[in-house]
């Protein structure tokens, strides 16, 4: 069994993009794979599992796994943890987007909105 310390750095923490990249980079491993948080412990072949530790960026976590070419898996996934994922790719130049921005926007299903309301 190989144990792994790692720092979940995606500014967002570990949602669903990521843990749908964690739980396929892991679903084939035969061997047995657990990540533990101060809010509890799961496999992360399992999207719901990764979901309801609520791994947010900082946290820190701990990584074992015990099986077939272990010391890679475990590398692999102390590594996806600590990624910076960014869904979709923004090009150099684009603007990040602030969800405050977005507040002014949205209304009820089927209500047609105006934009953003200035405050001028």
């Amino acid at each position: 069994m190989l144990e792994l310390a790692a720092t979940i750095k995606n500014h967002a923490g570990i949602h669903c993009r990521p843990s749908a990249v964690i739980v396929k980079a892991l679903q084939q491993y035969a061997g047995t794979v657990e990540v533990r948080a101060e809010s509890g412990t799961c496999d992360p072949r399992s999207i719901m599992g990764m979901l309801s530790l609520g791994l947010q960026h900082g946290a820190k976590v701990t990584v074992r796994v015990d099986g077939p070419d272990e010391e890679a898996v475990c590398h692999r996934l102390a590594a996806l943890l600590e990624t910076e994922f960014d869904f979709p790719p923004r090009q150099e130049g684009d603007p990040v987007l602030n969800p405050a921005d977005l507040e002014a926007t949205v209304g009820p299903p089927g209500e047609e909105v105006p934009g953003p309301v200035s405050s001028a």
